[in-house]
């Protein structure tokens, strides 16, 4: 059967791809259909009827987005009736639209603006009586009524891509608007993406309302910041005050497609303010002349990974990041059986899945890239997608098909229980067959809690299955046994049909791990840390012993969750001293930061290419040119797999570190409008396990850490583990994320 179909538009023969509209084979041959409601990454929302064509031999017009073509029809896009419905549609939307563009947030950039300027929409023919409409406030959105032309895209968008799918419409007519969906307020993740492909100005951000009109904002393409996923976006920034300072209004994105968590949209004021004092810069040359050691945070660019690097050999030192490390040794590991440095998936092979596997992470807040990449996989595909994980998660419910609960700490033996049922019927060398064939199913299956009933049912849903993927989480990287956990991945990897995806913890995890030659952390005296705690601390803060800028501050690059090399563009100046200052102090001398990036080392699959030869934009079909994706790097395969360790045993109150919504590190904590509270969140199982009220202050101590929190009941959580966040404060990376705890009632 073939797999194209050939038809004619405007005379001119196309080609499209099977399961292809008429508008997506247009749009990919280069021609002109108008839209009001469609965007590329939902099914079509069919409800503006602008993009109407044409087809030679059938009465009446057709729907050109969610109509696909027949071998050999004949399409026309324009004609004298095509312009006249059009036209009349414009007049329609224009009927009962208040003409407020003057103070309107989307004046400047409006589809229906642009639109009833090209349909020459010069007097209206039509009336309807007004409607009072009042706005509402959904806290960080705020929704006109009065201005919604009931495109659908924010619904379409919020069930099938985010996965909140917390709106919906209320039809009645002219009177037909958007409303919370099953509450009378907004009840989301407040990502903010309903505001982005709303093609008026009806639904907006409440912080960025009648500050500036689209044609003030200068635009300054990026990466995203705040977690591994390596988001696009851009920084709109505005000159202000007196003094001209410049400052970020608003963050956009390309949402036709791509898609930013609230995070990213919202999240953007986390830069700081310093002046250079030649004190306090040989102050910190002082401090890492004196040092043992230097600790930084993976929330760090490329070029300063290498320039610590180059510090650390310079002077001797010890290099921590515990993170990093981490993440390091579990992908040596993976390489050790899989032949290869860099796992196989990206969110693209997610988006395109129709079976995935996720374990050990928290996926909906530690890389919401990845929730909607597996939302786009369930809804578009009909995706099986099973959740492994100690804790339900309510916010993937609608997505994930199959909940799968082990105990906690018995990621190795769930890993080994999932490789033998995916690779029973495998041709897998004899020291792989061997290995399964000791393991004792009984013994995995009783400790971890998963049995054999929910194995065979992932396997008959997966049986059809084309497109596979395995999602491994960050629980993973400090497990006592990561190591074997990642020969498991890999062995999973090889034998199946399985592509592998890694989630990082950080923003440059991948890039700090690939960059730096890293040092098993100690309890040292004189260490120096950078955006990381130490004696002497240089940091994107106020309070640091040297302030450097922060990352929508400079430029750089970062390594994302795709192995893909991303460029960092500086959306607001700083006017105090950078690493690269200290380096030149120190006898590591270029002029600037982003010299580094050609010589980030090739043997770990960077190239030799010029900061300002990274491209950073997605062309008009949503293809990623940003950067460049890293080289393959072969390794050898000489890595054995252990027998499987005894599993341990979490009894009593277990604590998890995991992050609210929205909450990443201290770089969000002290954005104005993610603002949100540090507190302890369980179950009412829980609060009667740990002896607690809701409300209590209660002091909690892991290992040989102890902090305060007040405990919040969560009837969303059920089980003995507790979610203790990690943004307000610094997490030692070493440590599995979750603990055995005690906990006291303080007051």
């Amino acid at each position: 059967m073939s797999k194209t179909v050939n038809f004619i538009i405007d005379g001119q023969n196309v080609e499209a791809k099977k399961g292809e509209t008429i508008l997506q084979a247009a749009r990919r041959a280069g021609i002109y259909i108008p839209t009001m409601c469609y965007i590329s990454k939902t099914t079509p929302c069919a409800s503006c009827r602008i993009c109407s064509v044409e087809v030679e031999g059938v009465d009446g017009f057709i729907l050109s987005c969610n109509t696909p073509p027949t071998e050999g029809i004949s399409v026309k896009t324009n004609s004298d009736e095509l312009e006249l419905e059009r036209k009349n549609i414009m007049k329609l939307y224009d009927v009962n639209h208040p003409l407020e563009c003057g103070v309107c947030d989307k004046s400047g950039e409006c589809d229906l603006q642009n639109m009833t300027l090209e349909f020459g929409v010069e007097k209206q023919d039509f009336s309807a009586k007004d409607q009072l409409r009042t706005v509402k406030d959904w806290g960080l959105i705020n929704y006109d009524p009065a201005l919604c032309i009931m495109c659908e895209k924010c619904v379409h968008v919020c069930n099938e891509v985010i996965g909140d799918d917390a709106i919906e419409v209320k039809f009645g007519g002219y009177s037909s608007e958007i409303i919370p969906k099953g509450a009378d307020t907004l009840d989301c993740t407040f990502c903010g993406e309903c505001i982005a492909v709303c093609p008026v100005g009806a639904l907006v951000s409440s912080d960025f309302k009648y500050s500036a009109n689209a044609w003030e904002l200068s635009r300054i393409p990026s990466t995203c910041a705040h977690c591994s996923a390596g988001c696009p976006l851009e920084y709109e920034t505005r000159h202000s005050g007196i003094n001209g300072d410049t400052s970020i209004y608003r963050v956009k994105n390309n949402f036709e497609f791509a898609t930013l968590c609230g995070a990213g949209r919202f999240g953007f004021d986390f830069d700081v303010k310093a002046s250079k004092e030649e004190a306090k810069l040989q102050a910190a040359v002082d401090a890492l002349q004196s040092a043992k050691a230097i600790r930084f945070s993976s929330i760090i660019t490329n070029e300063e990974a290498l320039i610590l690097q180059k510090i650390k050999e310079k002077l001797g030192l010890k290099l921590f990041n515990e993170d990093a490390r981490l993440y390091n040794a579990f992908m040596k590991a993976y390489a050790s059986v899989s032949g290869k440095l860099h796992a196989s998936a990206d969110l693209e092979a997610v988006k395109q899945a129709d079976a995935a596997v996720v374990i050990g992470t928290r996926v909906v807040t530690d890389n919401p890239g990845v929730r909607y990449a597996l939302r786009v996989a369930s809804q578009h595909n009909g995706a099986k997608i099973v959740y492994a994980h100690p804790m339900e998660d309510v916010l993937m419910k609608n997505t994930a098909t199959q909940f799968m609960k082990y105990e906690v700490g018995t990621e190795e033996g769930v890993m080994a229980l999932l490789a033998n049922e995916l690779l029973k019927n495998a041709d897998v060398d004899e020291d792989t067959r061997k290995f399964l064939d000791d393991l004792d199913l009984g013994y995995l299956e009783a400790e971890s809690n998963v049995g054999d009933d929910e194995l065979s049912l992932m396997s008959k849903s997966f049986m059809h299955a084309q497109n596979k993927v395995l999602i491994i989480g960050s629980d993973m990287f400090a497990h006592e046994r990561a190591a074997n956990i990642a020969k498991l991945a890999a062995l999973i990897e090889k034998y199946t049909d399985f592509s592998l995806l890694v989630i990082p913890r950080e923003v440059n995890t991948v890039g700090a791990s690939l960059v730096c030659d890293l040092d098993i952390d100690e309890d040292l005296s004189n260490v120096v840390g950078y955006n990381a705690k130490g004696e002497f601390i240089i940091a994107a803060s106020d309070d640091a012993d040297l302030t450097t800028p922060a990352l929508n501050q400079q430029e750089g690059s970062v390594v994302s969750i795709d192995n893909r090399l991303l460029p960092l563009n500086a959306a607001l100046g700083f006017d105090g001293y950078e690493l690269n200052d200290i380096a030149n102090a120190l006898g590591i001398e270029k002029e600037y930061t982003i010299e580094y990036t050609k010589e980030l080392p090739q043997d770990k699959g960077f190239k030799a290419v010029e900061f300002d030869d990274l491209e950073n934009f997605l062309d008009a079909f949503g293809e990623d040119t940003r950067g460049y994706i890293l080289d393959e790097v072969a390794c050898d395969a000489d890595g054995k797999l252990e027998e499987i360790a005894e599993l341990p045993e979490y009894n009593g109150t277990v604590i998890y570190d995991a992050n609210p919504v929205l909450q990443f590190n201290n770089f969000t904590k002290r954005t104005k409008q993610l603002q949100e509270e540090a507190l302890l969140s369980g179950s009412a199982q829980f609060a009667a396990a740990a002896k607690i009220s809701d409300g209590d202050v209660v002091e909690i101590t892991t290992g040989s850490e102890t902090i305060q929190r007040t405990f919040r009941l969560d009837s969303e959580l059920k089980g003995t583990i507790a979610l203790n966040p990690t943004f307000d404060r610094d997490v030692d990376g070493s440590q599995y994320r979750f603990h055995k705890s005690k906990i006291v009632r303080v007051m």
